[in-house]
Order: structure tokens, then C-alpha cells, then sequence
């Protein structure tokens, strides 16, 4: 049974930054392509960003570019999402997501359907 655990959340003022990070057990993480997505309170669960099982590959929603980056080290079975420049609407619950056996491009992973496994989630509050 693989396991998503999420962490690095927390308060920060609007224009800060923080790193939110996922480690995996109990599967082949080298074989996933990982997601990021939030939910904020009244709000369906939405796609943030996506890294393909090598990393090469990245995708992200138009309203977090250029402020978020997703990188991974498959040795560390750990994936991140760099935050800078955090907005109040960037406040949510960030989950973490496998697709296990993906290999194609991270741009073919920003729905939640194509996602096997999820995390329990980390709250990122940012304050105006």
C-alpha cells in the first residue's frame, strides 16, 4: 500500500514563501508521475501542479506560474512544490498525488482521476 505524507505547510504573510514536500512509501516511486492539487474551504479540489516520473517534465495551472516549482528526487522517494510570492487565494488544503506506472508527459496529469494514491494534506494559510 503506498503512502503519501505531505508536509511544510503553515502562515505565512502575502509575498512569502514556502516549500511543501511529499514522501512516498511502499511502492516504485521512480514509476509515478506526481500531482499537487488544493482544495480551499466551499471549493472543489483543484489542480496546481504536475511532475512526470523523471522530472523532466512539469505542468502547472496558469495562475501559479512562474511562483511555484515542482521538483522531485527519486532517490529520496520526495517530491516538492517550491511556493514564492504566495497570494491570499493561494490559501488551501495541498494534497500530494501518485499515478503509479505513468510515463508520459507531466501535462497529461492535472486531473484528479488519473491520480491511484493521495495524501492527507497540509493547510497553507497566507495572510494579506
Amino acid at each position: 500500500q503506498v503512502q503519501l505524507v505531505e508536509s511544510g505547510g503553515g502562515l505565512v504573510q502575502a509575498g512569502g514563501s514556502l516549500k511543501l514536500s511529499c514522501v512516498a512509501s511502499g511502492g516504485a516511486f521512480s514509476r509515478y508521475a506526481m500531482g499537487w492539487f488544493r482544495q480551499a474551504p466551499g471549493k472543489e479540489r483543484e489542480f496546481v501542479a504536475s511532475i512526470s516520473w523523471s522530472g523532466i517534465s512539469t505542468y502547472y495551472v496558469d495562475s501559479v506560474k512562474g511562483r511555484f516549482t515542482a521538483s522531485r528526487d527519486n532517490a529520496k522517494n520526495t517530491v516538492r512544490l517550491q511556493m514564492n510570492s504566495l497570494k491570499p487565494e493561494d490559501t488551501a488544503i495541498y494534497y500530494c498525488a501518485a499515478a503509479r506506472d505513468a510515463f508520459a508527459s507531466a501535462r497529461q496529469y492535472s486531473e484528479t482521476s488519473k491520480y491511484d494514491y493521495w495524501g492527507q494534506g497540509t493547510q497553507v494559510t497566507v495572510a494579506s
